[in-house]
């Protein structure tokens, strides 16, 4: 099942690994380790366990003690939870909360606090005593830090210790905030954040700047003595950290890996952070596996990268020396299963992303007809489309398609204040008169404490300048403004990083579009890595609504093509359409991302890489053209890379 399937189809299959250690693909793995085919199944069975905890205790007339964690990674368990509770009776009144950790200086009311997290997403929709909740204090005088430290280990002891401890993991390795050189032996402390940490953080808190650099963490051992251990992470972002804390070293420089010479813990993983696990990455190397398409190719091109050959060159000794001896039995020769690979990746090129008029498209990967498409692109910010596709949208405009793009969201979070401050003054100085209202504008984003919630008016006002920016960009690719739609999904306009759920409107809303226009195309973000979570619930909406209408007439006709953003490409083995680039195309497609002036030069969204947007892509897309030259293909100089959705 591939990762996008995997996220989107109901039901789902959960894949379990319950005796790791003692299979052959999982000997490189030092703990125990279960794989779902996503978060939300994950999310359930780490759910279920705490569930069966905690009526186990309840049984024997014992409390039962937690240890909790924070962050996006256990949402969804605490949602399960609160579920059990309301559908099933689950009862917390025997249970005793002990989180671990919280930023310093923190306030208990700020949006920010792990405080506010754990009671909006658990402690207010359970009958958890409020007593026996226990959340490290950000707000102690720093003199007497050491000693409320020292306060909250006995709290933990008089409980009788850690029945069940939650953990995330960060990617700097760490559990709780226990950094990169956290001792195996420390106790709950003050720490200093790492960087890539705070980074991480930046989007929550409006910028870098605003993240704490302090916060006050259980240590190691802290968690170590628990009985029992859980250790989620899901997304792609943190399959190599997961991949050395499970198969690595023990290291201090991942405090992570301390957790495989605990005797009860267990990672619960979605596909995508499991994915750079040895019996998932290269699987030819620990056992006999099924040769299918899919692991064909992914075979062939790690093993055409690893020996530093192109494709056509790699012998028999190749594959024989590198686990792959049965894939030359199946197929015959190198010879055979090199031809094969290469014809297939040289059939994925195509200057003709919406057809070629006029050709032979059994070896293309789009069809020939009808020669002039109507083309829906989805953008889930308003940015989305000229960075991830920008070469490609100027080419289907250019070859004559019926071309609409459709941004899925305001985007109006990622605006910072000192942008609308700008585009605010140069509204006021355009007047001729005085106009009172803006100065109330000018001086409600002044006085705004940090990361507290626009107004519905900032809002309006920061959307409306990232709008003006993507018609810029949009007309600048050749669309006229009847092709240009805003559909300002609701989930996402609730003022903070958090977004609602989506609902009724978000797919009405997306269903009335695309039968509006009728597409033969449809591109849509399935870049599932951004930071803020918007792609996948805007991929999401889409997804869903093409299972609603598939039956309808024009939906025969209509096929789906996912792109990637700034932040991850496919892999080599999984694209189906890649759209080569010429130099000219590239320095157009610059000049189009170039629009979105809002979205240079620091960016709210930015993560851990410094580069502007522009920079990353152009980069990514010149390394895309660069692994189809070292396979052996011909040498261009950017490629934008697509793979087909199937509903």
């Amino acid at each position: 099942m591939t990762m996008i399937n995997a996220i989107l189809s109901e039901p789902l299959q959960e894949i379990t690994y319950r005796n790791a250690g003692q299979l052959e693909e999982t000997r490189y793995e030092q703990m125990h380790v279960e794989v779902f085919s996503n978060a939300e199944m994950g999310s359930i069975s780490v759910a279920r366990e705490i569930s069966n905890t905690i009526k186990t205790k309840q049984r024997i007339g014992e409390m039962c003690v937690l240890g909790l964690a924070t962050g996006s990674s256990p949402i969804g368990i605490y949602k399960e939870l609160v579920q059990m509770h309301k559908e099933e009776g689950l009862s917390f009144l025997n249970v005793i909360t002990f989180n671990l950790d919280e930023y310093y200086p923190m306030q208990k009311a700020s949006t920010h606090s792990y405080h506010y997290f754990m009671y909006e997403y658990l402690f207010d929709h359970i009958d958890i005593k409020p007593e026996n909740i226990h959340i490290p204090s950000g707000v102690v005088p720093m003199e007497q830090v050491n000693d409320y430290c020292l306060s909250y280990e006995k709290e933990i002891e008089k409980a009788g210790g850690l029945d069940f401890q939650l953990l995330g993991i960060g990617r700097t390795g760490h559990i709780g905030f226990n950094e990169p050189g956290s001792h195996q032996k420390s106790f709950t402390r003050m720490v200093t954040l790492d960087y890539l940490t705070k980074s991480d953080a930046a989007g929550d808190f409006h910028g870098i700047d605003n993240v704490p650099v302090r916060a006050i963490t259980m240590g190691v051992r802290t968690i170590m003595q628990a009985k029992r251990i859980v250790l989620i992470a899901w997304g792609i972002k943190k399959a190599e950290i997961v991949k050395a804390a499970i198969e690595g070293e023990i290291t201090a420089e991942v405090t992570a890996s301390y957790l495989q010479s605990h005797d009860n813990t267990t990672f619960i993983l979605d596909e995508d952070a499991g994915s750079k696990l040895t019996r998932f990455q290269t699987p030819w190397l620990v056992g006999k596996i099924n040769w299918n398409h899919a692991m064909r190719d992914k075979a062939i091109v790690w093993l055409s990268n690893k020996v530093n050959k192109p494709i056509l060159k790699l012998t028999n000794r190749d594959y024989n020396n590198n686990g792959m001896s049965d894939l030359i039995v199946l197929e015959g020769s190198a010879y055979d299963v090199n031809i094969k690979m290469h014809n297939r990746l040289q059939h994925s090129i195509t200057g003709w992303p919406g057809g070629k008029p006029n050709s032979d498209d059994r070896k293309r990967p789009e069809r020939t007809e009808p020669a002039k498409k109507r083309i829906i692109i989805f953008s889930p910010h308003p940015d989305d489309d000229v960075i991830s596709m920008g070469g490609t949208f100027l080419r289907l405009v250019e070859q004559g398609h019926d071309v609409h793009v459709v941004y899925q969201t305001s985007g109006s979070n990622a605006v910072s204040d000192h942008d609308a401050l700008k585009f605010i003054a140069f509204t006021k100085h355009l007047s001729e008169t005085k106009l009172p209202r803006i100065e109330e504008l000018i001086s409600e984003i002044n006085e705004k404490q940090s990361g507290a919630m626009d107004s519905p008016e900032i809002r309006k006002i920061k959307g409306l300048i990232r709008r003006l920016e993507a018609v810029g960009g949009a007309r600048y690719c050749g669309l006229a403004d009847s092709h240009i739609h805003f559909l300002d999904l609701p989930f996402y306009e609730t003022g903070r990083v958090k977004k609602n759920a989506l609902g009724e409107k978000d797919y009405r809303l997306t269903r009335e579009i695309i039968e509006k226009i009728k597409p033969h195309q449809i591109y849509a973000a399935g870049d599932l890595s951004d930071p803020n979570g918007t792609h996948k619930v805007c991929l999401k909406a889409i997804t869903t609504t093409l299972e609603c209408i598939k039956d309808k007439p024009f939906m025969k006709d209509c096929w789906v093509w996912l792109y990637r953003g700034a932040w991850h490409e496919w892999p080599v083995n999984e694209i189906e359409m890649a759209v080569p680039l010429s130099p000219d195309e590239v320095m157009k497609k610059r000049k189009a991302i170039f629009f979105h002036e809002t979205q240079k030069d620091g960016v709210m969204y930015q993560g851990n890489d410094t580069r502007e947007f522009w920079q990353r892509v152009q980069d990514r897309n010149a390394e895309t053209a660069s692994a189809y030259n070292k396979l052996g293909l011909t040498e261009y100089e950017a490629i934008e890379a697509f793979r087909r959705y199937h509903f």
